[in-house]
């Protein structure tokens, strides 16, 4: 649903890669200006996929965000939307706020 809606409503190329151990693969294919992170995944969590992505010289600086229901609005807003120096949406979350959040990281 996310996907379509930055699709139709932004004019964003989506990719979505579902299979965690393939995710910083993926990410070195595709390479984005932005990478979404889930923090409950199988096999490999958000933050094992981070680390990945920081030790990765190409993926290193591309933005992430953790876009996740195991963090509460409440928490994300008190944080001012960062918790433990990491970028955070909480599910559920509206295409708006999605927009506002890739154009507030990527500077557009």
């Amino acid at each position: 649903m996310i996907k379509l809606a930055m699709e139709a409503e932004a004019n964003y190329e989506v990719l979505e890669e579902n299979d965690s151990q393939r995710a910083v693969e993926t990410a070195r294919t595709f390479y984005p200006d932005i990478i979404f992170l889930d923090i409950i995944m199988p096999t490999m969590d958000g933050g094992d996929i981070l680390s990945q992505l920081r030790k990765d010289s190409l993926l290193r600086n591309i933005p992430v965000i953790f876009l996740t229901a195991s963090v509460p609005k409440t928490e994300v807003l008190e944080n001012k939307g960062t918790i433990g120096g990491n970028f955070f949406l909480a599910k559920p979350v509206s295409a708006k706020e999605l927009i506002e959040c890739i154009e507030k990281r990527i500077g557009r």
